[in-house]
């Protein structure tokens, strides 16, 4: 965000939470409903990995502080972490075929990391959660987001 040289520091701060707010609130119009969730998964699966990932049940939950989403391959269930609401579209597409993956594949081996291969945001992806995961152990700054939760850039581990 770009902001006027002139502002006060109390001004910049003001500033940023106030815009930071604004588009916090547009994306949480845009979050996908569990049902969406679910489909969203389905439609991925049938693109990137031949449908051959089926999960049983796709949802959102609250209480994943240091992953992104979990699999449970047994129960064919996916949880993605709530923190991924509001991110870009293809981190949570990432996020969620990474879990997909598990589906077929439950260890992080040569297997898992080829179907990961077919999505062509993966690099991208797993960057900008990095960026997120290094942002979060930067030093509180009043007025700003995040600060020290220490969470991994991988969606699982």
């Amino acid at each position: 965000m770009l902001i006027p040289a002139r502002m006060s520091s109390a001004e910049e701060h003001r500033w940023v939470a106030q815009m930071i707010d604004r588009l916090a609130a547009r994306e949480s119009r845009r979050t996908l409903g569990d049902d969406a969730l679910a489909e969203r998964a389905h439609q991925l699966s049938r693109a990137y990995l031949d449908g051959r990932a089926r999960p049983e049940q796709v949802r959102w939950v609250t209480n994943q502080n240091t992953r992104w989403g979990s699999c449970t391959p047994s129960e064919r269930t996916i949880r993605l972490s709530h923190r991924l609401q509001g991110m870009p579209e293809y981190v949570l597409e990432y996020v969620l075929l990474h879990e997909l993956a598990h589906l077929l594949v439950p260890d992080h081996g040569p297997r898992f990391w080829a179907l990961l291969d077919a999505y062509p945001r993966t690099e991208r992806a797993r960057g900008y959660l990095e960026g997120v995961a290094a942002a979060s152990r930067l030093p509180h700054v009043p007025g700003a987001r995040g600060g020290g939760s220490g969470e991994e850039p991988a969606p699982c581990e």
